[in-house]
Order: C-alpha cells, then sequence, then structure tokens
C-alpha cells in the first residue's frame, strides 16, 4: 500500500513539474506571437502598397479618429493625461491603432528618439529588418486605448523602396534632421516630397535632433538653422520641434501633440522661439 502511494505521489510531482515547465514558457510563446503578427501586418501592408502603384490612392480621412470626448471648458482646460500601458497582451476590442512614420537621413538619431519613447523593453521585441524598423507603445488616453505603431525608415539611398510601404495609412510623419548638420536638414525637403507621393493628408512634423549637441554651436549657427528650420516647416506646413534623445527633450512630448491634433484635445504648449531653448513653433 505504502509503495503505491509513493508511486503515485511521484507521478503527481512529475505532472506538476510539466505544468509548470508550460507555464513559465508562456510569456516567450505571447512574445513570438506578437513579433509574427507584426511581421505578418507588414507582408500584408507590403501586398496592398504594391496594389495600389497603380491606382489612385485615397489616403484615410484623420476625421475617424476623433472618438475622444472634449472638455466642457477648453479655455480653462489642462494638458490630457496619457498612462503607459505596459502589457503588451490585451485584446484588440477598442483598440485604436494609429501608425508613424519617420523619414530622414542616416544617423541622426531616429532610432535613439524612437526607442526613448517607447522604452528598452519594447524596443528588444520590435520588428527588424533591412531599412526598417517597427515598433510599439499602447497607451490609455482619457480611457482610450491607442496603439502606435512606429515605422523607422533607413536613411540610406537603398531603403527609398520602404517609403510607399511606411507612408501608406499613416496618421502622421515625422521628417527628421540633425540640429548640428545642415545637410540632413536640406535633405527633408526631397523626403517630404517622396512621402506626399503616397500620403497626402498625414500631419507633418519637422523635429530637429541632438538639441544637446546643437546648443553648443555658436550663437549665430544656431540663429541661422534655427531661421532655415522654420522656414522649412513653414514651406512643409508642418510644426517643429527641437529634441534630445539623451536627455529626453521633447519626446514626449511630440507624441501627445499627435493625439491632441488627432482627437482634438486640449493643447497647452506655448511657442518657443528663444535661441538656444528647445524650440516648438506651430
Amino acid at each position: 500500500m505504502g509503495q503505491t502511494i509513493n508511486e503515485a505521489t511521484g507521478k503527481m510531482t512529475q505532472l506538476c513539474r510539466k505544468i509548470v515547465r508550460v507555464n513559465i514558457r508562456w510569456p516567450e510563446i505571447l512574445d513570438r506571437v506578437a513579433v509574427l503578427r507584426r511581421f505578418f501586418r507588414f507582408i500584408w501592408n507590403r501586398i496592398i502598397v504594391c496594389s495600389c502603384c497603380t491606382s489612385n490612392f485615397k489616403p484615410p480621412s484623420t476625421a475617424n479618429y476623433r472618438r475622444l470626448d472634449r472638455p466642457n471648458s477648453p479655455e480653462n482646460a489642462v494638458e490630457f493625461e496619457v498612462a503607459d500601458l505596459r502589457s503588451g497582451y490585451e485584446s484588440d476590442s477598442n483598440l485604436v491603432n494609429l501608425k508613424i512614420s519617420l523619414l530622414g537621413d542616416c544617423q541622426i538619431g531616429k532610432t535613439s528618439f524612437v526607442i526613448k519613447y517607447v522604452g528598452d523593453e519594447q524596443q528588444r521585441k520590435s520588428l527588424q529588418m533591412k531599412g526598417l524598423n517597427l515598433m510599439d507603445k499602447t497607451l490609455v488616453v482619457k480611457g482610450a486605448r491607442i496603439a502606435f505603431s512606429i515605422w523607422d525608415v533607413a536613411g540610406d539611398h537603398g531603403s527609398l523602396d520602404h517609403v510607399p510601404i511606411a507612408c501608406k495609412d499613416a496618421v502622421a510623419i515625422l521628417f527628421m534632421f540633425d540640429l548640428t548638420s545642415r545637410c540632413t536638414l536640406n535633405s527633408v525637403i526631397g523626403w517630404y516630397n517622396q512621402a506626399r507621393k503616397w500620403n497626402k493628408t498625414a500631419i507633418p512634423i519637422l523635429i530637429g535632433t541632438k538639441f544637446d549637441d546643437f546648443v553648443r554651436l555658436p550663437p549665430d549657427l544656431q540663429w541661422t538653422i534655427v531661421t532655415q528650420a522654420r522656414a522649412y516647416a513653414k514651406a512643409m506646413n508642418a510644426t517643429l520641434f527641437f529634441s534630445s534623445a539623451t536627455h529626453n527633450i521633447n519626446v514626449n512630448k511630440i507624441f501627445k501633440f499627435i493625439m491632441a491634433k488627432l482627437f482634438n484635445l486640449p493643447w497647452t504648449v506655448q511657442r518657443n522661439l528663444t535661441i538656444g531653448e528647445p524650440i516648438i513653433d506651430f
């Protein structure tokens, strides 16, 4: 009798160990499913954009995204609250998906900018391929769940083929340049013209990166760059931000600005045109 009990106990112990091992693998399985979902989404978008090359492309209207309640007294409104939703495995019901595209030359800090926003944990789960990097971030804004899908296009000549798929269906396009390199600012117009071939309604935002290095430049050179950047932003009908991923200057603010524009939310940030400070011009 005692031997039978010992055998049964041993079998139960082995079964429990198997269950524990299976449960331990669930997070790894869910991570792989999330990556596969982004990969198939990319493939599907590639198929769609190829089918649009020979037809008239009609970008989506941003009116579909105006689902959040406005305050009763906008004059006295404060800036809206944003909560970071860490878990990536919630149901897709009641989820608003927003696609953001990043364009600009190589080595200007685009990827560092995105990583600063999404966080190192999400960066490790990103879908990376030659010339293109996809990252996700899910937020809660006024009770609504917002999922940003951020498409970071590499700035080399070979990555131009990714511009159509990156810009199609995007609600905002971030045109980025290095504040310490005027040639990258001159390239912005070319990126803008390429992007507008595929998306004419996305919100344009002009972003100068590496502000922490920019402030070390001589004041007269700073003034020249600010003047040129403001002229480009006006020509593009874009809002201008100076940012720094290293010191997290205006990184979160830029994405809050996008949500404010899309959902008609209160925007309390003031223009800043002071030389030597992070410019915000709109």
